[in-house]
């Protein structure tokens, strides 16, 4: 089974950048113990965005599925509720690998 590759995009609203940031950062070690995670990184945007985005990779889809009512995930949405300027934008992709195994797939 091919790995789920998964980019979401999550937007504060204006004042709760820093507290969706915390929450998220506090939420990433408990997601990084859940069966099939091999990836969950979350990154910032540069300049005056105040986009996070996380770069998501899981084993398989089963391993999302279960990903999506883990505990973690419920917290989180909890200490999300209120502070983002609308819902997430999530694209879930396959990868198509090119060049070298290291560089050419997430």
């Amino acid at each position: 089974m091919s790995p789920v590759i998964l980019v979401a995009t999550i937007t504060p609203k204006p004042g709760h950048e820093q507290e969706v940031l915390e929450a998220l950062k506090a939420t990433i070690p408990l997601v990084h113990k859940e069966p099939g995670c091999e990836k969950y990184a979350l990154h910032q945007g540069l300049g005056d965005s105040t986009d996070l985005v996380m770069i998501e990779r899981w084993e398989s889809p089963e391993a999302l599925k279960e990903h999506s009512s883990a505990t973690a995930l419920t917290e989180l949405g909890k200490l999300l509720e209120g502070k983002l300027a609308g819902p997430l934008n999530v694209v879930r992709l396959s990868a198509v690998p090119a060049g070298t195994a290291e560089q050419g797939a997430v």
